[in-house]
């Protein structure tokens, strides 16, 4: 009973009042008003934005984790080396996660400034001859918050695949070297297999945090330019506190569960058949 009535205190009654709401022509401060499924009506049939927020979120989120993954990897392989000093690379290289979201994202925008270190950097180098817009532009905008939140996130990549990596038996190893195995071959057959768990574990998380990142792409580009790089986050919060529409905002919010569901409803049977074997 009383992990009943705190699964409903947690989850149920939320959930519950964020669907009711969206049932609801409500605004902030107000009573709300019936209106069935309108909400979703309109979002789906005639909100001229919504979809180009499906498409920046799958593409922010797909592009995020899938880099995450790359270069998480590459840290746990080189940190679990023999290295001098590898305790404090460990550190240094866990500072992107560990920092403020605030001070990542405000110093990021400094250095993708107009007038920033970037632009200085590759004009210095004669790379190009004029600035560029990095947050500002819809050409550079997207690619810029993909890869502060690469930056941010892939220590958490790292750390947890550097943990995995210990845990594979060197017995496994040992025989493939005495097979012959290159390198390439060690790493295909020996260390892919031991880490898939592990790998869908973080990709799932990294996954739903992603598609849920407000803070990056606000404090960045607040969404734009225009609609550029909204998602879902940030569309819910300009449709339910900046124009008030609170009952049309949740609406966005209430649209991505499903997709989240789907998502973790396709990598946890393989999870869980990789546990098995």
């Amino acid at each position: 009973i009383p992990l009943i009535l705190i699964l409903f205190v947690l989850l149920a009654y939320p959930i519950a009042s964020a669907l009711w709401i969206t049932l609801q022509d409500k605004t902030i401060g107000m009573v709300g008003r019936f209106i069935g499924l309108e909400n979703y009506r309109e979002l789906l049939l005639d909100d001229p934005f919504f979809w180009q927020v499906v498409r920046n979120g799958f593409i922010f989120t797909i592009g995020s984790v899938v880099l995450k993954l790359f270069v998480g990897m590459i840290m746990a392989l080189v940190l679990n080396q023999p290295l001098v000093w590898r305790g404090l690379w460990r550190g240094l290289l866990l500072m992107p996660w560990v920092a403020p979201t605030v001070v990542t994202a405000l110093s990021w925008r400094w250095i993708l400034d107009l007038t920033g270190v970037l632009n200085l950097m590759l004009r210095d180098l004669g790379l190009m001859k004029t600035s560029i817009p990095w947050l500002a532009q819809y050409g550079t905008a997207m690619f810029s918050l993909v890869l502060v939140n690469t930056w941010r996130g892939f220590p958490f990549f790292g750390i947890t695949l550097l943990a995995g990596l210990q845990a594979i038996p060197q017995e496994l190893y040992e025989a493939a070297d005495i097979d012959g195995a290159s390198v390439w071959q060690r790493f295909r057959y020996v260390t892919m297999p031991s880490l898939r768990t592990v790998i869908l574990v973080v990709t799932i998380l990294s996954t739903i945090w992603t598609f849920n990142d407000f803070s990056v792409v606000w404090l960045l580009t607040g969404g734009g330019p225009g609609h550029a790089t909204d998602v879902f986050a940030t569309y819910t919060y300009k449709l339910g506190f900046i124009t008030s529409r609170l009952g049309y905002g949740q609406t966005v919010s209430v649209i991505l569960a499903p997709v989240l569901i789907g998502i973790i409803m396709i990598l946890s049977p393989l999870m869980l058949r990789g546990e098995a074997e």
